[in-house]
């Protein structure tokens, strides 16, 4: 029978003198030298480094010393999160992977490194944390380790599988969206994203603001309370980061659930044709080992579930434009097909839209706390489908543009035609940022009719022509052409990959 190592039985064999520090990290390499060109574990390793730092771990325990909790554990690192002694892509053409160097290691790595941790090196990640892989850029495509025909899941790809394989025990994720939960789910492991600001994100690559989140993905949900325990906590160079009272996550875990209320909510009513209806029998067999352990299991459904998506959805694309808008425009050709084609929905939402959908998140969150007051915790499905195949998902590029959006995106493919007077600067009037080099046949904006306010005709400060006002947002029509001067954009969102 095939054993897997974890972080609580390796620590604990190590502090026994049953294993050494050298020989975790010699065996972690060996894994990753075995199965990395074909799983697309890594895009950075740093073996020497590893190796060097375990032979200080094994003499500081022969002396009598405790390097902490994970001492001589082998960790990996998304590749969106900064480290020492190596660049920081976000897998991407587009970042300047040099941002990190005078940064050194974020928050959560250094937390990892003053427990004892040793970072074996950077994981594989979908570009900037999001959409799929894509076969024409000259990144590793991270694979399932169970079935490489199918994915991993995203985005935090190559942390999930390494896991697997053994290239290190334990290793940071992102989640935005999904992107811890979704391939622990794919690749069989635990993966936790904490409550909002209980980890530290400075030193991370954004993609949204107000929903990233740094976690622990390792093989046991023990291991993930052990990592829990070094990285949550304040951190004042995160303006998110909660100044919370710490508890001991390990400490917490407790096999007898007697007492417990368990809300189950399998989401079933939200099916659909791709939906798997053995992922449904799954959850309520799982339901069932917990009800064995003591556990009250009763049937809820999460309110406001739908609502909440789309709010999601919006804040997520909409802030993710923001960080991305400038390169996008210049260096459009540079991103991922999926990249591109997903986080340009964000100049398709209007203000408004994104301040309703923070206005959906407040309401759900207070009936949650409703929710949460009949029941302890809610289990639902992370998927409810099995690991895409690798063939499939060229079907998934760009599926956050639907329709005719999603036609225009790809047929503006120049960074011409996606200026600040072009398709990113206006939802509604599509125009070419190059006014010399107008939109061609069926790519030019179809003519709108003009609806004037009134009779009145107002004239603009500067001596242009009398123009009259629109009552389509608030455009100049001139001549029954609209167009829009480019507007400022709020330093607000707009902040470099350290800053959050």
């Amino acid at each position: 029978m095939t054993t897997y190592r974890t972080i609580a039985g390796s620590a604990a064999q190590l502090r026994s003198g049953e294993i050494t520090a050298v020989e975790l990290v010699e065996e972690a390499i060996a894994n990753a030298d075995r199965t990395d060109t074909e799983i697309g574990i890594y895009l950075r390793r740093f073996d020497d480094e590893a190796r060097a730092a375990a032979e200080k771990t094994d003499a500081a325990l022969k002396a009598g010393l405790d390097p902490g909790p994970l001492a001589g554990i082998p960790l990996g690192v998304k590749d969106i999160i900064a480290t020492e002694g190596g660049p920081t892509t976000a897998q991407s053409l587009v970042l300047d992977a040099e941002w990190s160097a005078a940064l050194g290691d974020a928050p959560v790595v250094a937390r990892l490194r003053a427990a004892g941790g040793i970072i074996t090196g950077k994981s594989t990640t979908m570009e900037f944390a999001t959409g799929v892989p894509d076969p024409d850029k000259p990144f590793p495509i991270p694979v399932n380790p169970w079935d490489t025909t199918r994915w991993a899941g995203g985005s935090s790809s190559g942390t999930g599988s390494g896991v697997v394989v053994g290239a290190f025990l334990g290793g940071l994720g992102t989640d935005t969206g999904g992107s811890i939960r979704m391939p622990a789910a794919f690749c069989g492991i635990s993966g936790h994203k904490p409550t909002f600001g209980l980890v530290p994100k400075s030193g991370c690559v954004p993609l949204a603001y107000s929903l990233d989140n740094i976690g622990p993905m390792a093989r046991t949900a023990e291991d993930c309370a052990i990592m829990l325990n070094a990285l949550a906590g304040f951190d004042a160079g995160d303006a998110c980061s909660a100044d919370v009272e710490i508890p001991d996550y390990v400490g917490m875990l407790e096999p007898d659930l007697t007492g417990l209320r368990i809300g189950i909510d399998t989401l079933e009513r939200f099916s659909t044709s791709f939906d798997e209806p053995e992922v449904y029998a799954a959850l309520r067999a799982a339901a069932d080992v917990l009800e064995s352990l003591g556990a009250t299991v009763v049937d809820v459904q999460v309110p406001y579930y739908e609502e909440l998506c789309s709010a999601a959805r919006i804040t997520s694309r909409s802030e993710s434009f923001a960080y991305h808008a400038d390169d996008l425009a210049t260096r459009w050709d540079d991103y991922f097909r999926s990249t591109r084609r997903g986080v340009s929905g964000g100049a398709f939402y209007t203000a408004a839209e994104y301040v309703q959908a923070q206005r959906v998140r407040r309401v759900v969150q207070r009936a949650l706390a409703g929710l949460y007051s009949t029941v302890d915790l809610v289990i639902t499905p992370t998927a409810t489908v099995s690991a895409f195949l690798m063939d499939s998902l060229d079907s998934l590029q760009g599926g956050a543009v639907r329709g005719a959006a999603d036609e225009l995106l790809e047929r503006l493919r120049k960074p011409g035609a996606v200026g600040a007077d072009g398709i990113l600067g206006d939802r509604h009037a599509v125009r070419n940022a190059d006014r010399r080099a107008p939109l061609r046949g069926r790519d030019r904006a179809p003519r709108r009719r003009c609806i004037p306010a009134s009779n009145n005709v107002a004239r603009t400060r500067s001596r242009r022509p009398a123009t009259r006002r629109c009552r389509i947002g608030g455009m100049t029509c001139r001549k029954h052409e609209f167009s829009r001067a480019p507007q400022k954009r709020s330093g607000f969102l707009l902040q470099s990959p350290g800053w959050t």
